[in-house]
């Protein structure tokens, strides 16, 4: 197991600022949630063709999920303040240049989910079908990076 020195005045920080806590007893689920980023990304599949915004969304709740099993294991949670971005920015923190794709597919998701006065910009089967891929990648370099990871 490994504490990454990489990044942790950040991690540290974003604990100060309320954004992550520490979660004792975290790292029992988060196999569970990788296991549902998992799911989602089949979802996310079955959705491609018919429903590709949709299909977009729930990749980019794969990657998510992927990266709360990273804190997870490292006994570490978003918080209300945090949201979505801390997850990004931890996982940037400790582990840049990886998981850059986080970034955009946190952006977009926002602009699917809330549209700005013209509406949402529609998702093409080929965006969607990136916004897959690019999840796919993202939770299966955190599924090899798990069992090296220890309490933060």
């Amino acid at each position: 197991m490994t504490s990454w020195a990489k990044g942790a005045a950040e991690v540290e920080q974003l604990i100060a600022d309320r954004e992550l806590q520490r979660a004792p007893g975290a790292q029992l689920a988060a196999q569970a949630t990788l296991d549902r980023a998992r799911q989602l990304l089949t979802s996310a599949g079955t959705l491609l063709e018919t429903d590709p915004g949709t299909a977009f969304i729930i990749a980019y709740d794969a990657a998510r999920q992927a990266g709360a099993a990273v804190l997870a294991q490292q006994g570490l949670r978003a918080t209300h303040e945090g949201g979505h971005i801390v997850v990004e920015r931890a996982l940037r923190a400790q582990f840049e240049p990886g998981f850059t794709d986080f970034g955009y597919l946190r952006r977009r998701r926002h602009e699917l989910e809330y549209p700005g006065p013209t509406g949402p910009e529609i998702t093409s089967v080929d965006e969607a079908r990136q916004a897959l891929t690019d999840a796919t990648a993202m939770v299966e370099a955190i599924a090899q990076l798990l069992p090296a990871l220890d309490i933060f």
